[in-house]
């Protein structure tokens, strides 16, 4: 596997149709809002779980492509297992070969620190990785309208006193009121939004440590996000979701313009263009000249966007600039 060699900059559009994309745990799970302008939020964090989870299902979880922060796991664990395989100090302490040591095997075993990066001193000390992959807040096209649904569960989970039996849980349902063995809740969701994020990928975070490149980020490692981005919410189903799907992945290549050829490397890997002249698109409400990507209303829409055929998204290729290339897919 070969490290990559170039600057990534990338416009990922997903949507949210009768779902909750992204529920706030400071507002009772309700879906995230900007209050000033009523737009959806999505963290970045949301992303890189899907992500996550679509390589741990792709891959069985197995090196190099297990994952490190798994669902219900504790990390020190991970850690630990670094110190253990590399004749380390999985009791805590290390010096820095040590420390170094343990840090390339997670490298090499797991995805996401290579992808993301992960501070590995929480137990036993692995160091710190800083991730060429990034991905800030998602943002909706349009303000959102956040709903707070009722809803019946026609069943109790009441844990009764005494019950050591199915006997007794049966005894006790037949002494309780119909009305007293289903339960309310509710539901929050979006009737549809259109969300747009924006991602980074770093040529020279993406190096491993010391000349053999060890864990480096690779071109089969960036394949693989691609897919993920593309592919991760067909696997991430469930009923608070409703329909997510990706709409759109827009990945700026920057390959330089040099005619020399180490100067050309060089300027595919540090840029040829500001991120900001790539990703900044256009909106219905926010007109932004010369924008490469630019995302308007179909014509004779009148009211709020439900659909993903709501949008029409335009992509003016004249105006990349020099030594950038766009990849659509």
């Amino acid at each position: 596997m070969t490290v990559i060699k170039n600057r990534y900059e990338f416009l990922y559009l997903f949507d949210c149709e009768n779902g909750n994309p992204n529920g706030d745990p400071d507002a009772g799970n309700s879906p995230r809002i900007d209050p000033e302008d009523m737009h959806g939020l999505v963290s970045d964090v949301a992303l890189k779980r899907r992500i996550r989870n679509f390589i741990q299902a792709a891959f069985d979880n197995v090196a190099p492509n297990a994952i490190f922060v798994e669902h219900a796991t504790n990390l020190n664990k991970a850690i630990t297992a670094a110190h253990v395989e590399t004749n380390g100090a999985p009791g805590g302490g290390g010096n820095r070969t040590q420390v170094n040591r343990a840090r390339d095997w997670m490298r090499e075993q797991f995805f996401d620190v290579r992808a993301f990066g992960a501070v590995m001193s929480t137990g036993a000390n692995a160091g710190q990785v800083r991730g060429p992959v990034q991905i800030a807040f998602s943002r909706s096209v349009d303000p959102i309208l956040p709903m707070d649904a009722a809803i019946t569960r026609m069943a109790v989970a009441e844990k009764v006193a005494g019950a050591n039996s199915v006997a007794d849980y049966e005894k006790w349902e037949s002494s309780q009121e119909e009305d007293k063995l289903r339960t309310m809740g509710r539901k929050s969701l979006i009737p549809y939004g259109l969300y747009v994020a924006k991602g980074f990928v770093s040529a020279p975070l993406a190096k491993g440590t010391g000349e053999a490149e060890t864990g480096a980020f690779s071109d089969t490692d960036l394949a693989n996000l691609w897919q993920a981005l593309q592919q991760m919410w067909d696997h991430d189903r469930s009923a608070s979701k409703g329909v997510m799907a990706c709409r759109g992945l827009y990945v700026f290549k920057h390959v330089g313009t040099d005619s020399d050829e180490s100067q050309r490397v060089r300027q595919a890997m540090l840029g040829c263009a500001p991120a900001q002249r790539l990703l900044d698109f256009s909106t219905p409400a926010r007109k932004i000249e010369n924008a490469i990507v630019e995302i308007t209303h179909r014509e004779g829409l009148s009211g709020s966007p439900r659909t993903f055929a709501d949008y029409v998204v335009t992509v003016h290729r004249g105006r990349l600039p020099k030594g950038v290339e766009l990849i659509v897919n």
